[in-house]
């Protein structure tokens, strides 16, 4: 026995079986971002100058380099689910949306990529 109207049915309106996943990875993301962040923090608060030469020594360190690139894709896709989530429930026509939710993730590979790029030029480059 279903609760919907029979109007309702045929138009397809009801739940897309699709948010849990969307809900879980933001949960997911959002906790591993928490000690992400803090060893950031402290690990740059306990440096003794924030100098260009010094963030380059600490950041060839494997274990920093390991976790800055975590730190980063953690921080794009997290950023992007929640904006994606944005466009979904506020912009409402169709071709607009597609336009944004392309756009946006384009936008996050492409400023995750060069912030990754970044710090293995740093860790690594000449």
């Amino acid at each position: 026995m279903s609760l919907r109207s029979p109007l309702g049915r045929v138009l397809g309106l009801g739940s897309a079986k699709d948010g849990t996943s969307n809900w879980w990875a933001e949960r997911v993301s959002s906790v591993a971002l928490v000690p992400l962040t803090l060893w950031f923090l402290f690990s740059l608060l306990l440096l003794p100058s924030l100098d260009y030469a010094v963030i380059r020594t600490w950041m060839a360190v494997p274990l920093n380099g390991f976790l800055n690139l975590l730190l980063v894709a953690v921080l794009s896709y997290h950023a992007y689910l929640g904006t994606n989530v944005v466009v979904e429930d506020y912009v409402h026509a169709h071709g607009p949306k597609l336009v944004l939710m392309l756009s946006l993730r384009f936008l996050y590979v492409l400023c995750g990529g060069a912030s990754m790029f970044a710090i293995l030029r740093m860790a690594f480059g000449s």
